[in-house]
C-alpha cells in the first residue's frame, strides 16, 4: 500500500511540473509577457534575500542593511560573486567587532 502512496505522489508532483516544460516552447508569449516572465527569478531572489539582511543581527538591523548595500556596491562593479560575498561579509564582521 504505501508503494503505491508514493507513487501516486511522485505523479501528482512531477505532472504540474512536466507539463508546462512541453507548453512553454509551442506559445508564442506578447514580449510583454517575456520580459514580466524573465524578471520573476529576480523579484523572488530579493523577496528571499531581503528579510534575512534584516534579521542577520536582530537588535542592530543597520549592520545587515549596510552589508546589503556594500553587496549591491560590488554586484554593480561587476565583481565576482565571490568577491561580493567576501566584501558583505567582511562589512558585517567589520561592524560587529
Amino acid at each position: 500500500m504505501i508503494p503505491f502512496i508514493i507513487i501516486g505522489m511522485a505523479l501528482v508532483t512531477i505532472i504540474p511540473r512536466l507539463i508546462p516544460a512541453f507548453i512553454v516552447d509551442k506559445v508564442n508569449f506578447p514580449n510583454w509577457v517575456n520580459n514580466w516572465l524573465n524578471v520573476i527569478p529576480y523579484a523572488a531572489l530579493g523577496a528571499l534575500i531581503f528579510p534575512g539582511i534584516l534579521t542577520v543581527i536582530p537588535e542592530e538591523p543597520w549592520i545587515g542593511f549596510v552589508g546589503g548595500l556594500t553587496a549591491i556596491a560590488l554586484a554593480l562593479f561587476r565583481l565576482n560573486i565571490i568577491v561580493v560575498l567576501l566584501g558583505a561579509s567582511a562589512t558585517v564582521f567589520l561592524l560587529t567587532i
